[in-house]
């Protein structure tokens, strides 16, 4: 990607160095997961998450995440999660290999995948961590487990974790309302949803949806989340494997740029507003609950195109967050990485602590 696309680091949510650099944070996720470095999730992304990106964010040293249901088959899964780890290359101080994740969403669609197949090629890989997603993953969280892999649930509501807690699974990713893609029907933000999970849940938890600055990680591990997962923020980097259009898009945009669809079918996207998404909206006024009425804007086959062969962020409805608002370049996933964790650590350690203050009459 040209260098013209990252502005310099003194916009209004760029990062400057700070004397924190060099520093790490400790959570129960960097325990968890052998050789994770930093506490942030790249999380699964329907044509985004291929072994470009996943390797890169890995390399980085955060999780990075190659999406099941991207790759059309489960062999041609398995070929792309062996690509991603072959283009690993970071090694903890034990000699370690960076961890990978893969993405398993359960989808409502009206013809399902194979996903015994998918799971199982996940389950016979040497990837570290499985994110599921969607319907409830049910079985495939014993299959997972099983084959040694850390599970990663996504849930939209506290609910929804504590049912996952009670399945087994090791981590909880807490989607809030300003996510993009599903946020589920609740309407409810991060700052309750974190505040009310650091009560509820015995499991880690990480705080999902908006997030794409260290300002968020240091706020997100306040509230008790024990990590971040970001998606739409990765998007915008320069090993993301979609075309250049879609990257200005996202740069350019703020946060009011998006947009509900297929809400009156009861599977809440939130996507970038554009004119195909209002029409989508548009006939949902009209034909409420009339998925066949929608489909044929909303498959993922139209923003497939978009990605990978037009970059044209106006011909199709794809999933984007609020957190457009705070993307002003694109920058290496490295790079991105690294900023994050020293502005959450100047946070903590600097801004936070010289507020406290202490009464000298006690």
């Amino acid at each position: 990607m040209p260098r013209t696309h990252t502005p310099p680091r003194s916009g209004p949510h760029s990062i400057a160095p700070v004397a924190s650099m060099g520093a790490k944070l400790r959570t129960r996720l960097t325990d968890l997961v052998p050789a994770l470095e930093h506490p942030i999730v790249c999380g699964g992304m329907h044509h985004v998450g291929y072994a470009e990106l996943a390797s890169a964010v890995s390399n980085a040293g955060a999780l990075g995440t190659v999406t099941a249901l991207t790759q059309p088959s489960p062999e041609a899964l398995r070929a792309e999660i062996d690509r991603a780890l072959r283009m690993i290359t970071r090694t903890d101080g034990r000699g370690r290999k960076a961890p990978l994740a893969v993405n398993f969403t359960l989808l409502p669609t009206l013809r399902p995948p194979d996903y015994e197949s998918y799971a199982r090629v996940i389950c016979e890989s040497a990837c570290a961590v499985v994110e599921t997603a969607g319907a409830s993953p049910g079985a495939f969280i014993e299959m997972f487990k099983r084959a040694g892999k850390i599970v990663i649930h996504k849930c939209t509501s506290v609910r929804h974790a504590l049912a996952a807690e009670r399945l087994g699974v090791d981590v909880v990713s807490i989607d809030g309302y300003e996510c993009a893609g599903h946020p589920g029907t609740n309407d409810v933000g991060a700052m309750v949803l974190l505040a009310k999970a650091q009560e509820r849940l015995r499991v880690p938890f990480l705080a999902c949806g908006g997030v794409g600055t260290g300002r968020q990680l240091a706020a997100a591990l306040a509230l008790g989340a024990d990590g971040v997962c970001m998606g739409t923020r990765f998007m915008a980097t320069r090993e993301a494997p979609i075309k250049e259009g879609i990257k200005k898009a996202l740069v350019s945009a703020d946060e009011n740029q998006t947009t509900l669809v297929m809400t009156t079918v009861k599977n809440h996207e939130r996507v970038y507003k554009n004119k195909v998404a209002e029409e989508v909206r548009a006939i949902e006024a009209v034909k409420p609950g009339d998925f066949g009425a929608i489909h044929h804007l909303v498959r993922g086959e139209n923003y497939r195109q978009s990605f990978q062969e037009t970059g044209d962020p106006d011909s199709s409805v794809w999933s984007a967050g609020c957190v457009m608002g705070l993307i002003d370049d694109a920058p290496t996933c490295d790079e991105l990485v690294a900023r994050i964790i020293d502005e959450a650590v100047d946070v903590m350690t600097r801004r936070l602590t010289g507020m406290i203050t202490h009464d000298a009459r006690l």
